[in-house]
């Protein structure tokens, strides 16, 4: 063999560089390594190493990265396994996982998955699969090819437990006849001795020959699980009735018995793996949202292609009834559409097409305070750049979603596995594989469960001999020891009550990013609240019209919007949205001129109109502007204080911060628009059904003190802190965290993301930017704090169905295992109540599918 064909090649990811001088030194550091020839490519941002085993390892070349300053950025992935039966089993595949070096696994008897985060170079793929088929079970990779392979694989081991199940009741009914006669009084055996060895025999070794592999993977890995118990007390009675039945023909004999067990087992298995399955149905109720196929306008015509084949750009056509297949923006048409299982909103939302211009958006600056920005400087229109085709809201529309009325043309912006509902999947499946704290204890019982119950068995086993002297007597006992006890309704407990959970509240567009914090969301006892965009709608709304004499309101909202037209600026859409809800017709504007840093102006019906600050304005009219509630200052930006109950005519009340802006013609003053940034309709609701809870809410803005006191009055919120610059918001949560209380943060915003990153738990809107959502523990896909109270609601539920889990879990052994021991209970009766007790844990799981928030 050469040389060459000795080596080895690592493909690392490497995190920490910066520059062509990381990657320099990085690769002249590996390089120093005997045996080595590296090469690090800065803007992949990884090295290829290939190594002589002879001279280097794994390890060390590892090693080296960390110690040159760098890191091998860990990697994810999801192991399907198979041929788990109980908690010891996820215990043992877990342990055996962890002990691989740069290995963080866990494993999900529910979900029979683990999720395992990993150190490339130092294991592998094929390590991970090894180590667990080492450990006596089967593993593979989760790709979304997988998917149906393993969905079809458990729809076969369904229909084989279904036979298996079938056919050892029919063997076992005959000789529990036979145990009934004897409760009735009557001890002669209407079966020969030969028939019930004829009978139980294909129970025991073809029915339960799946508790015999089991036992023997488990044990061949160092462990123990249920397959051990059931295969020891069933096999006892089988073995004990055998000898009787050749050397003792006056002697009992307990075909019955380990017959009736694993028939029983393999019935509670058999309901098991039907409840399990629908633990999961929420994840792939929302995997079947995408359609498979979709029509596209490709070279001048219209093809029906398969979603794969989908690409960014491409212009997709959705007809009514249809199912949206990508994510992107409505170029042409309108329809309203139903995304309630994306979001859990019920009412359909409209969608309105516009042009596309391929040019990037220009970014809208925020205001003093974190509000929306002022039209006079600072970029919104002070820089001669005008927004146009900003797509929003009521442009965007999601895969998965139902078109309802109209025809839509979509530019795809995300396909295939990146749209936001396979984000969704993705996200809720790492959550329901996540642990939460409060199943720490049960682990630890899982881990030392079998040991002790077959320790107790042979306990039991020789204090009933010392106390009869007989074998029969003796043996029964122990055997209901072995077949009572159940790990599984241990191990079922926390994870089955959070997938469903956790998948319901996918339903509902709550996404949980982990166990954990779905925990520390239940112990939230204070939040702190971004202001703008969270608890006010975060965009200008117009609240006040002043005419001037003679010049009525309606007119001057009309001349003002149709100045605007064509406009997609956050004020020129305010008065565009407020003509809209008045039903107000716009006539044409004709050249329209954007002026930097003071306004717009334009002819319409024949008039020079002027829009912006009122200096600006004055310039080329006259009025009496101190005929005006708010004459502005020279600055052009009015920071106005509340108005006094009754004054004004806009619904929404000038109590945030707001802009005034002035109409005039070439000759007067024609009048005052106010607009301001509203609270969310349900943020009043939202707050007190937080406060209902225990909860303290603050406000957090950086608004003017007179400001921010009006704005949390009308919240209802008590206490809050004002002039908080982005940057000071995470010191803010820092310190209502220093008495040790749980304390949450809410916010959508990229200043917000410091503060979400450091709070205990953080909610992040689905209206807020990306990085806002990648430090939030939960997303809420609703863009109002009612999102934040029903994510609250969610998880006082399923830790409480965690809880009632886990006490049905722990009483059931508690009074079981002693009444077995103590001779009460019959091993038929033993063995079904094992069976039915992870059928329960399971089946209150269930009862989460149900849950809805309740609005307030």
């Amino acid at each position: 063999m050469s040389q060459f064909a000795e080596k080895k090649v690592l493909e690392l990811p490497i995190a920490g560089m910066t520059c062509a001088a990381c990657s320099t030194r990085l690769e002249h550091n590996l390089n120093k390594l005997a045996g080595v020839n590296a090469a690090v490519n800065l803007a992949a941002e990884r090295a290829r190493v290939e190594y002589d085993p002879a001279q280097a390892s794994a390890e060390a070349i590892v090693a080296q990265v960390a110690k040159t300053g760098f890191a091998v950025a860990p990697q994810s992935l999801d192991l399907r396994l198979s041929g788990m039966t109980c908690a010891a089993c996820a215990t043992r595949i877990e342990t055996v996982l962890n002990r691989l070096p740069g290995v963080e696994a866990r494993v999900n008897l529910a979900t029979e998955k683990a999720r395992v985060n990993y150190t490339p170079g130092l294991v592998t793929l094929d390590d991970l699969i090894a180590a667990v088929h080492k450990a006596g079970y089967s593993a593979c990779p989760i790709t979304e090819a997988t998917r149906a392979e393993a969905k079809a694989r458990q729809a076969a081991e369904y229909r084989r437990e279904v036979i298996a199940f079938a056919v050892s009741a029919a063997l076992t009914l005959p000789l529990l006849a036979q145990m009934a006669t004897m409760f009735s009084g009557s001890h002669a055996a209407w079966l020969p001795g030969w028939l019930q060895w004829l009978l139980a025999t294909p129970v025991q070794f073809w029915a339960g020959w799946r508790f015999y592999a089991g036992a023997y993977h488990s044990l061949r890995g160092g462990g123990a699980n249920m397959d051990v118990l059931i295969a020891l007390g069933t096999s006892a009675a089988y073995f004990y009735s055998v000898f009787v039945l050749l050397f003792d023909p006056d002697g009992h004999l307990y075909f019955e018995a380990g017959a009736a067990v694993i028939a029983l087992v393999r019935l509670g298995k058999l309901l098991e793996a039907r409840a399990k399955a629908r633990t999961s149905s929420a994840i792939e109720q929302l995997i079947g949202l995408q359609p498979r196929t979709a029509r596209v306008e490709r070279d001048g015509e219209t093809i029906e292609i398969d979603i794969a084949a989908l690409k960014v750009g491409d212009l997709v056509l959705v007809r009514a009834g249809e199912r949206i297949p990508v994510d992107g923006v409505v170029v042409e048409g309108a329809s309203s559409v139903d995304e309630s299982l994306l979001t859990g909103e019920s009412l359909p939302v409209s969608k309105v097409g516009i042009p596309f211009t391929p040019s990037p958006p220009t970014p809208l600056p925020m205001g003093e305070g974190g509000s929306f920005p002022s039209p006079f400087g600072g970029g919104a229109r002070g820089e001669g750049t005008q927004v146009t085709n900003r797509p929003s809201a009521t442009h965007r529309v999601y895969a998965g979603t139902q078109n309802l009325d109209g025809m839509l043309k979509i530019r795809a912006e995300g396909v295939g596995a990146q749209t936001q509902l396979m984000e969704i999947v993705r996200l809720t499946e790492a959550a329901q594989g996540s642990k939460a704290p409060i199943q720490k204890l049960a682990d630890r019982i899982a881990a030392v469960f079998v040991p002790a119950v077959v320790t107790l068995a042979a306990l039991t086993f020789a204090g009933w001999w010392i106390y009869s002297g007989e074998l029969g007597t003796s043996l029964i006992p122990a055997v209901a020891v072995l077949v009572i006890a159940c790990p599984c309704a241990l191990g079922l407990a926390t994870p089955t009550a959070l997938m469903v959970g956790l998948g319901r509240g996918a339903q509902l567009g709550i996404l949980v990013r982990s166990a954990s914090a779905l925990e520390r969301a239940e112990r939230l006892s204070v939040l702190a609240l971004d202001k703008t965009g969270t608890l006010t709608e975060g965009r200008p709304a117009l609240v006040e019209l002043h005419a001037a004499a003679g010049m009525e309101e309606a007119d001057l909202l009309r001349l003002a919007a149709a100045l605007e037209q064509g406009s997609t600026h956050p004020l020129a859409q305010a008065l565009l949205d407020a003509a809209r809800a008045r039903g107000i017709a716009l006539p044409a504007v004709d050249t329209f001129e954007n002026i930097p840093g003071q306004g717009v102006r334009g002819r319409v019906e024949g008039k020079e109109l002027r829009l912006g600050r009122l200096d600006w304005v004055l310039e080329t009219a006259q009025g009496p502007e101190e005929t005006f509630p708010h004459p502005l200052p020279q600055g052009g930006r009015g920071e106005l204080p509340p108005l006094p109950p009754g004054e004004g005519r806009g619904e929404g009340r000038a109590t945030a911060a707001t802009i005034t802006v002035a109409l005039a013609d070439d000759s007067k003053l024609l009048g005052q628009l106010v607009f301001a940034d509203r609270l969310r309709p349900s943020s009043k609701a939202a707050v007190r059904a937080l406060q209902a809870r225990g909860i303290q809410v603050v406000m957090l803005t950086g608004d003017q003190e007179a400001t921010a006191a009006a704005i949390a009055a009308e919240a209802g919120i008590a206490e809050f802190r004002a002039r908080v610059l982005p940057q000071d918001k995470a010191a803010v949560v820092a310190a209502l965290k220093a008495d040790g209380r749980v304390v949450g943060m809410a916010g959508d915003g990229i200043n917000d993301a410091p503060a979400l990153a450091s709070a205990d738990v953080s909610f992040g809107m689905r209206s807020g930017t990306d990085i806002a959502l990648e430090a939030a523990d939960i997303t809420l896909m609703h863009d109002d704090l009612m999102g934040v109270v029903q994510a609250v609601a969610l998880s006082h539920a399923v830790l409480d169905k965690i809880r009632q889990n886990l006490f049905f879990a722990f009483i059931y052994n508690v009074l079981g295992l002693p009444l077995a021991a103590l001779g009460m209970l019959n091993p038929v009766i033993a063995g079904a109540a094992m069976a039915l007790s992870s059928v329960s844990v399971v089946s209150n799981s269930l009862l989460l599918k149900r849950w809805r928030p309740q609005r307030p």
